[in-house]
């Protein structure tokens, strides 16, 4: 009788461990050695479609949920049309590619006091400008970025800082990233530049670290990318999650502007809208060149190797060329696949292949401009 019970005893304590084992295992981050990447496939999201009353466009973000097939979308509206947002949605994959994408959700960021972000018109001092999101789900939150603002005229100045905020998946403030200095809004020509701040990020060794990046240099870091290579570095921040603070930063070297301007003085730029951290301290990074004139950016795609780079938190670039700079290597150039590449702001892994491939999607932002498209680019991951 005494053998039976201690049998049944071990029995249940073996399923209590079991289940207890289950309960807690951490899901792992994706990781890949990628090698080239395939294009499959590309998807068109309508122009100016309508979800609960709200108008999609001005996708500049996306990441995936494996554990419930859900990708989040961030909406880059200022709270212009509608509330500062993001989006859920179903993205049907098949062997041939994109077969629909179905929206699910729409969640408004909330501030801290519960509240909707305002627009411009009702308190331009607190519009948001998102750019990215990422969802960790380890502990089920979502964090996403604003660039701020930094609008300087003579007697009319707005100086709002950018920021990396923690939300629930309704969208409610939980907490947000402590800022180093350099990256604070300054009137002056010192700190981050209009709307080249914090574009892009991907959390990366297993969610226990966040990389930041900027857009374009900071004003004491150099010039802006131009036609010709004149050293444009920009900033990857390294944050630790559980810290919620910055434990390094590195500098990352831009290509110059793919084609030049027409009129050759107007407006052109080539920055990083977006990263994804694949493992072993490397990044994939898009550069996305834009110049008037030409409708389609070229999107160049890099593999980023932090390992042996410099941390340049203390330092001021401009002039500087003492410090080691990130790896980089071209992996994939959009140009060279003969399709139509918009604005593409945002990359994520995808869901597995038949043959067991792993995929990366890749959205385009369409500034709500009806000559631009939301785009859904699909690839495979060959490693």
């Amino acid at each position: 009788m005494l053998n039976v019970l201690l049998r049944v005893f071990n029995f249940m304590v073996a399923i209590f461990l079991l289940f207890s084992c289950s309960s807690t295992k951490k899901l792992s981050q994706v990781t890949a050695n990628i090698s080239t990447l395939k294009y499959i496939d590309t998807y068109n999201i309508p122009f100016n479609f309508k979800y609960k009353n709200t108008t999609v466009g001005g996708l500049s973000g996306i990441d995936y949920d494996a554990k419930r097939v859900l990708y989040y979308l961030v909406c880059d509206d200022r709270s212009d049309k509608d509330p500062a947002r993001f989006y859920t949605a179903k993205i049907f994959i098949t062997p041939k590619g994109i077969d629909s994408l179905a929206f699910t959700g729409v969640s408004y960021m909330l501030q801290p006091d519960g509240e909707p972000y305002p627009g411009n018109k009702q308190n331009r001092f607190k519009t948001p400008d998102p750019e990215a999101i990422r969802y960790n789900p380890q502990n089920n939150y979502l964090v996403w970025s604003s660039e701020g603002e930094r609008m300087v005229k003579a007697n009319d100045t707005v100086l709002t800082d950018p920021s990396v905020l923690m939300i629930n998946q309704n969208g409610k403030y939980l907490d947000s990233f402590a800022l180093p200095t350099v990256f604070k809004m300054k009137a002056t020509e010192n700190g981050p530049r209009r709307n080249g701040v914090f574009e892009g990020m991907s959390f990366a060794d297993n969610y226990k670290t966040l990389f930041v990046n900027t857009e374009e240099p900071l004003y004491e870091d150099g010039p802006r990318a131009d036609m010709a290579d004149n050293h444009a570095l920009i900033r990857i921040i390294k944050f630790d999650v559980a810290a919620k603070k910055s434990t390094a930063q590195y500098a990352y070297k831009l290509e110059p502007v793919a084609y030049a301007a027409k009129p050759e003085k107007e407006f052109k730029i080539n920055g990083v809208p977006d990263i994804l951290s694949v493992g072993n301290n490397k990044l994939l990074v898009i550069e996305r060149s834009f110049s008037t004139g030409r409708l389609p950016c070229t999107i160049r795609i890099f593999m980023a190797d932090l390992d042996g780079a410099t941390d340049i938190s203390t330092a001021t670039l401009k002039d500087d060329h003492s410090f080691a700079p990130v790896k980089k290597t071209l992996l994939l150039n959009m140009d060279d696949l003969g399709i139509y590449t918009d604005n593409i702001e945002g990359v994520t892994f995808g869901p597995l292949l038949p043959n067991g491939h792993k995929t990366l999607l890749f959205i385009a932002d369409n500034n709500f401009n009806i000559l631009e498209k939301s785009q859904l680019f699909l690839f495979e991951v060959i490693e």
